[in-house]
């Protein structure tokens, strides 16, 4: 027995819209150029018209089907296996097949659905696609047209005011710089008035003083040479007037008076400016080869790998180590490989949280040996460091302590040699803030200096 199969229109009555939209059953093909995307591809999904009197009032001119538009083109391609109209889709192995192939087919079992559902489906997932990215798209068109514009209108109003205010800045410390040059140079100047007056007295007084001498002398010398004996003796009085004159001339003495005083060129402000340039700018850090000297690494401190970094060690945390007539043996001292004896020099220790520390500069003839003052760095002449301990930050120098009233803990320690100025300036890193500066006549090269007795520090590159 022949099985016979009745053919049947797949094509679902029903309207295929998106939820919530409306269908264009009209039939003209005529779009509104302005509706969104999604509404002109459902317009082509039109009702069929079921029932043969609705078909005849319909003239074939006046109506365009879907397979004649190509919104619904599912018929046409036959089985190569059956060679039956592919009407229907299997979503086991994703292909169009006829109903003989899933009757008794290869895909008898699948799972199967009308090929014109299937087409409906991904139609309108193709619909809810260009929705999405028309929405996209306006979103897009409305950042260019409004956020980008008013951005851009923003962008030169900041840049102008911004520039405004470094010129503002530029030139308010610009005029405040020309005002202390003019300040300065005029001190300078009566300065170097006043000394060269000074001089000029001296030497004034000092040659008319010579000829006094010299006349004394000349006066004495043809006495003794050419006054007989028997008047000789009769001079005596004489002589000791004109010796009397001469001692009464006295000795020259070099005074400060005859020199300029340094502190005509000092000015705070020009200081603080240099010290935040040289601490500040590209150079703040140092030369990266600034590192510790293991040769002096006191053996109550660890140094680390880097030779950055030096750690405060507990008695049961030691080792002993090898000798060396360049350790510190008795205090936790350490020195740097940076020998200094010109040009200008900075660095920056990170000190953290430690509650004890010293940094600073000292001569390399420092005694190594010994818990005397004379290897205890800030004891005596030959060290000068910045110190922490207890809570209380002082300059020491000479077993001589100076208090410094810092109101925040400072992190980073910024240390500053000027070898020209022979200034040594102990600067915080974060505000900017000059801790403490000293001018000496150091007459030796000077190398970096530090102690730690809590936690560690570390010079930063």
């Amino acid at each position: 027995m022949t099985e016979e199969f009745i053919p049947c229109d797949l094509i679902s009555s029903l309207p295929i819209s998106k939820p919530g939209g409306t269908v264009n059953s009209g039939g003209s093909r005529d779009q509104d150029l302005d509706q969104p995307i999604f509404s002109v591809l459902s317009g082509g999904v039109k009702q069929r018209q079921v029932g043969e009197d609705t078909a005849a009032m319909t003239s074939p001119t006046e109506t365009t089907t879907d397979a004649e538009s190509g919104i619904f083109s599912v018929g046409g391609e036959l089985c190569a296996e059956h060679e039956s109209e592919l009407d229907w889709f299997c979503g086991t192995d994703q292909k169009s097949i006829c109903s003989q192939c899933f009757t008794a087919g290869s895909c008898r079992g699948h799972s199967v659905t009308p090929l014109a559902a299937r087409v409906a489906a991904v139609r309108n997932q193709l619909v809810d696609v260009c929705e999405k990215i028309q929405l996209q798209a306006l979103r897009i068109e409305k950042f260019i047209d409004q956020t980008l514009t008013v951005k851009e209108q923003k962008l030169q109003t900041a840049a102008n005011r911004a520039r405004d205010q470094v010129l503002a800045q530029v030139n308010a410390a610009r005029e405040a710089l020309e005002e202390e040059e003019q300040r300065l140079l005029e001190e300078v100047q009566r300065e170097e008035e006043r000394v060269e007056q000074c001089l000029l007295t001296q030497r004034a007084h000092w040659n008319q003083a010579l000829a006094s001498l010299s006349q004394t002398r000349s006066s004495l010398v043809h006495t003794l040479t050419h006054t007989p004996d028997t008047q000789l003796v009769m001079t005596v009085q004489d002589i000791a007037e004109r010796v009397e004159e001469a001692e009464g001339v006295g000795e020259p003495c070099d005074t400060e008076q005859l020199n300029l005083n340094p502190a005509c060129s000092e000015s705070k402000l020009l200081r603080g400016l240099w010290a935040t340039a040289v601490l500040l700018g590209p150079n703040a850090y140092g030369s990266s080869h600034l590192k510790f000297d293991e040769r002096t690494v006191s053996p109550l401190l660890s140094l680390s790998d880097d030779f950055c970094t030096l750690t405060f060690l507990h008695k049961k945390t030691r080792q002993s180590v090898t000798y060396d007539p360049a350790r510190f043996d008795c205090w936790p001292n350490a020195l740097g490989l940076l020998s200094m004896s010109s040009g200008t020099h900075s660095w920056v220790v990170d000190v953290g949280q430690s509650a004890a520390f010293k940094v600073g500069v000292c001569y390399a003839s420092l005694e190594r040996k010994g818990s005397g003052n004379e290897a205890r760095l800030g004891f005596n002449s030959q060290s000068w460091v910045l110190s922490h301990y207890d809570g209380v930050y002082s300059f020491c120098h000479e077993g001589r302590n100076v208090p410094l009233q810092i109101v925040k803990r400072p992190q980073k320690i910024g240390l500053l040699l000027d070898w020209p100025s022979q200034t040594l300036m102990f600067y915080e890193l974060d505000s900017s803030a000059i801790l403490y500066s000293v001018t000496h006549r150091f007459d030796a090269p000077l190398l970096p200096a530090c102690a730690v007795t809590d936690r560690s520090i570390t010079i930063l590159h």
